[in-house]
């Protein structure tokens, strides 16, 4: 996702969603599945809103407004001061969360930008069509698409939900304490070993959400580990999420969890020298490095859609 915009496509021709679209878990380097329509719904209209059935009259594109906000505090409060409400301000970093950690990533001196549709006259606020948020020479575009029922999601340019499958990060943490690595002597058994995970250091009680849906197939103590919580994600996934101080509340062995779900809290239980996560990710029953491996992609437009989609981003791309 190169920049931040936001196209407004009502398709009254779609199949309901629910609160989330569907996603892929297929990996980058497989062929991307296409989500293509039922073969008795005609191509999507770029119009912001479609024409009532008999209509003859071509509706006229809308006008459009630029709004740009400086970074000073944080991205809400940039995103408000445009007129943007707090909804779908969480909605919008939501949305940028796959490529952005914005209590890291953003300076002050960074812009955003958005594009809102200035004939709106329903009195509510209304979503952006298109959000940038640009740092230095880089910019970060979504653009916004809306489901039959009016549930704003927003993509990137090419398409792509920027919902994704997995979270980078199960947490809000303070530094990468430990990383992945082949070969390191350990800090507590002192003897030259694997370490398959990466360990995120946060106070305890910090809470730990699964980075991706799943079953539990482990919660119990661990030697090492200490308290442990392992999910079986899709296939070849599977997280590991180790020290904790204490599991959430009514989970099990075979509870199922949707990504974002709080499933424990930071401890330093186990071979731990403290507070921190070690959390890993195993693909094939491999380790891998949590913060390079692959994760799965979220579902794309489908060709009839994404044609529509693409020329509206190209439009509102300009106006940022």
């Amino acid at each position: 996702m190169s920049s931040v915009c936001a196209a407004y496509l009502v398709n009254q021709h779609r199949a309901a969603r629910t609160d989330e679209p569907d996603v892929s878990l297929m990996s980058k380097d497989s062929a991307r599945p296409s989500a293509a329509l039922p073969a008795s719904a005609p191509a999507v209209g770029p119009a912001i809103a479609a024409a009532a059935p008999g209509a003859s009259e071509a509706v006229a594109a809308p006008a459009f407004t630029v709004k740009n906000a400086p970074v000073e505090h944080s991205f809400a409060a940039a995103a408000q001061s445009m007129g943007v409400d707090a909804a779908t301000t969480a909605i919008l970093a939501q949305a940028f969360h796959g490529e952005l950690n914005f209590a890291r990533d953003l300076r002050a001196g960074d812009r955003v930008s958005a594009v809102f549709d200035k004939g709106n006259t329903g009195g509510a606020p209304s979503a952006p069509l298109a959000v940038r948020i640009a740092r230095g020479t880089v910019t970060h575009d979504v653009f916004l698409y809306k489901t039959l029922q009016g549930k704003p999601f927003y993509y990137s340019k090419d398409g792509a939900s920027t919902t994704p499958a997995f979270e980078r990060y199960p947490l809000s943490f303070t530094r990468v304490s430990s990383n992945f690595a082949l070969r390191r002597l350990d800090p507590v058994t002192h003897r030259w070993q694997s370490h398959d995970g990466v360990d995120l250091a946060a106070p305890i009680g910090t809470p730990i959400h699964a980075t991706a849906r799943g079953v539990v197939r482990f919660i119990g103590q661990k030697t090492g580990y200490g308290k442990v919580v392992i999910i079986q994600n899709p296939a070849p996934y599977s997280t590991t999420f180790a020290h904790l101080s204490r599991f959430e509340k009514g989970l099990r062995r075979g509870s199922k969890v949707s990504r974002d779900q709080v499933i424990g809290y930071v401890g330093e239980t186990g071979w731990a020298t403290g507070p921190h996560l070690h959390y890993e990710v195993h693909v094939h029953h491999a380790p891998q490095d949590p913060l390079k491996v692959q994760f799965p992609q979220a579902t794309r437009l489908g060709a009839n859609e994404l044609q529509q989609f693409t020329a509206r981003a190209e439009e509102l791309t300009a106006l940022l």
